[in-house]
């Protein structure tokens, strides 16, 4: 809904906002010079974002005395420390107390209804140079761009763009004809005037953008203490309210500046134009506050004070859910404690049947690096050796001394082997079960290694597998490394 800012107060808008607005209670109150010295000495001449109390204390202690030994002893009959809790009031709303994290120390903050009256208070002061100039030209350029980034039209925006890019060749031109057109010192400190004035506002604005998350934030931790429904409809209803505020005019305002201002190459630029500007003669002479060439880097550190506020949204939130889920654990805890109980009750006269079916009693997890990775088969060395004749034997002899292996029996040992755990090695496989049938048989667990796509052979590590001999003789074959997988 757009707001009618034009539209003034009536008298009864103006009465209660006599009576209810911070910034008009400071300006009417009896002792109003005394806060708004203090709070210009303290905050805004320095650029303070916050004060410890103790230092805020002596402070308002040094500026007492001496106002006491202008104006008497009884003019201010209150000692510092009880000043700062009644600006701090909630019926007053000049200061804001609050405890920083790391600190057990209250600290003040001004309040955006105290910057208004401050602004408000400097600006009835007769000022030297009243520049008009500069702000003609910023409501035309605000009106060019309004009318620029509203236009429909392609060819009229084409066209608007032409314009002004010849309006540049021309300028071009000139100069490197020698016409070089200088702004004179009258316009320069108009424009000079114009930026500061922007600058210190935009800082000043920071402290209302701030007060609207705090609010944001205290609303949300009232919402939770009082929240008896599930925690999803309390996150919906927490984010639609932070994103009201985030798609709110003001929120995309602060985002793109807060964009714009994180951008390195355009805080170099910054900085340069500001060096470049301080530098000028007619600058100089309206001697700037020194505190300018550096404004860009207050706007940084406002605006981190903003997103702290955010960032303490969140956490209170994180926190919230911390509690809900040990909450839950511990409601977990007492049903599974409730079970223990019930089934110690009924162990001597269990009930009858199946009253209870459990499909698994724990899910088969198989992790991505527990499946064997791709094995390339092993090369095969042929050696170049002279075959020698030999003798024949006795065929009958040979026909007898063949001998069978039963590899169904084999593959059913390994498959024992490996129900009591993940994966067994060769020799680990024959340890359990000693070669009956000699090399016949080990080649044969080779055969199976082979074939089992799980199977794992390491040609880089080997073993050692030893075997006795029909004859007797002990035997060993070095083989290389291989494990056999679930």
């Amino acid at each position: 809904m757009a707001s009618d800012s034009s539209r003034f107060p009536d008298y009864h808008d103006l009465v209660l906002l006599r009576q209810q607005h911070p910034a008009w209670r400071l300006l009417a109150a009896a002792h109003a010079p005394l806060v708004l010295t203090l709070l210009h000495t303290a905050f805004i001449a320095p650029n303070r974002r916050a004060l410890p109390r103790q230092q805020l204390i002596a402070l308002l202690d040094d500026l007492l005395f001496d106002l006491r030994q202008q104006v008497g002893g009884d003019a201010f009959p209150k000692a510092a420390a009880a000043y700062l809790d009644d600006w701090a009031g909630d019926d007053k709303g000049w200061l804001r107390k609050y405890y920083p994290e790391d600190s057990d120390e209250p600290h003040y903050d001004l309040t955006p209804a105290a910057v208004q009256a401050l602004e408000w208070v400097a600006g009835l002061q007769r000022r030297e140079f009243v520049g008009t100039e500069s702000r003609l030209l910023l409501v035309f350029e605000l009106l060019r761009q309004m009318a620029e980034g509203s236009e429909t039209d392609p060819e009229a925006r084409i066209a608007e763009l032409e314009r002004r890019r010849g309006e540049i060749d021309a300028e071009i031109e000139r100069i490197r004809s020698g016409q070089l057109e200088l702004m004179d010192p009258t316009r320069l400190r108009d424009r000079f005037l114009q930026m500061q004035d922007t600058a210190r506002r935009l800082l000043a604005d920071f402290r209302a953008v701030e007060q609207n998350f705090r609010e944001l934030d205290r609303r949300v931790r009232e919402r939770i203490a009082t929240w008896e429904g599930g925690k999803g409809e309390l996150l919906a209803e927490v984010f639609g309210h932070t994103d009201a505020i985030a798609d709110s005019d003001e929120g995309r305002s602060f985002r793109a500046f807060w964009d714009f201002l994180m951008d390195p190459r355009r805080q170099e630029t910054l900085t340069g134009l500001l060096e470049k500007i301080l530098a000028l003669e007619p600058i100089r002479q309206l001697r700037p506050d020194p505190r300018l060439r550096r404004i860009h880097y207050d706007w940084l550190e406002a605006g981190e004070a903003t997103q702290r506020t955010v960032a303490r949204l969140s956490q209170q939130l994180r926190r919230w859910l911390d509690d809900q889920t040990w909450l839950e654990n511990r409601r977990i805890m007492a049903l599974l404690r409730d079970i223990e109980q019930h089934a110690i009750a009924v162990r001597e006269c269990p009930p009858p049947g199946d009253f209870m079916t459990v499909d698994a009693a724990a899910p088969a997890i198989e992790l991505v690096m527990e499946r064997p990775l791709f094995q390339p088969s092993a090369r095969i060395r042929i050696e170049d050796r002279v075959v020698v004749e030999g003798e024949a034997g006795t065929l009958d002899e040979a026909l007898f001394k063949q001998r069978f292996v039963d590899r169904e029996a084999l593959a059913d040992h390994i498959r024992r082997l490996l129900r009591s755990q993940s994966r067994v090695s060769l020799a680990q496989v024959v340890a359990a079960r000693p070669l009956a049938e000699g090399l016949a048989e080990l080649l044969t667990y080779l055969e199976l290694a082979e074939a089992d796509p799980r199977a794992v052979v390491d040609d880089g590590r080997s073993e050692t597998i030893d075997w006795t001999g029909g004859d007797g003789v002990v035997r060993r074959a070095r083989v290389p490394l291989i494990l056999y997988c679930r």
